[in-house]
């Protein structure tokens, strides 16, 4: 005799999801803390008379080298970690990436957030940071990546909810590649802009049109697959 196993309502999936999504927001608040708390010790160490651009040059000793490729093995296994939290969040492919999305943005506003409460910083929206060091370094005025979180945030809700609807948001090949052309233009700005940064006139190489053309062309690519896949049903 055949059993079928009954398969969960709409309702079900839609509570699921929103359960994972409150957690995987839980985890991405706790590990921005964690980061946080690494950078105020760094700044302690590299900016003892304090943090503010243009930032002052230094010489590369044994000791600074060594903490610098420290900082940078501390950045890839963030992302390391990010990945893995996505994998195990996610159900299929398109729930990974948009828990990657969700995690990779909670965590990049709260690290800022958590910055303010531990040591005041930053004072201003506009107030400029070291974001990565992966490749070379980028840097920007904190309100460009808290618009990146924010849009990937909201590109995240949308795909859970969809996939949960049993209507996943689908892209071609060429729309891909899109997006991915889009997030390089985005990263180009911020790694222009992290060349100059011990300069008296490092805020003009900070491009915002650069910045907005990624930006908006990957939003611009995301309402067209949206609008895409609205009718369809899987």
């Amino acid at each position: 005799m055949c059993t079928h196993e009954k398969l969960p309502d709409r309702s079900e999936l839609l509570k699921t999801t929103l359960t994972r999504f409150v957690i995987a927001v839980i985890f991405s608040i706790a590990f921005a803390y964690i980061e946080s708390a690494v950078v105020v010790y760094l700044r302690t160490i590299f900016h003892p008379d304090g943090f503010t651009f243009p930032l002052t040059s230094f010489g590369m000793t044994p000791l600074w080298e060594r903490l610098l490729l420290t900082e940078i093995g501390r950045e890839a296994a963030t992302i390391v970690l990010i990945l893995t939290g996505a994998w195990l969040f996610g159900r299929n492919l398109q729930q990974r990436f948009a828990y990657f999305l969700t995690i990779f943005a909670v965590w990049d506003i709260f690290y800022y957030i958590w910055l303010k409460v531990l040591i005041g910083w930053p004072v201003s929206i506009m107030d400029w940071d070291i974001l990565f060091l992966i490749p070379i370094t980028w840097a920007g005025p904190l309100l460009a990546p808290v618009l990146v979180s924010i849009t990937l945030v909201l590109f995240a809700i949308v795909i859970l909810y969809r996939d949960s609807c049993a209507r996943p948001i689908r892209a071609s090949r060429i729309e891909w590649l899109g997006f991915i052309a889009a997030a390089v233009v985005v990263v180009v700005s911020f790694c222009i802009a992290g060349r100059h940064i011990t300069e008296p006139n490092f805020q003009s190489h900070f491009y915002w049109p650069v910045f907005a053309l990624g930006h908006i062309s990957a939003i611009a690519l995301f309402v067209k697959c949206l609008l895409k896949s609205k009718s369809r049903t899987y």
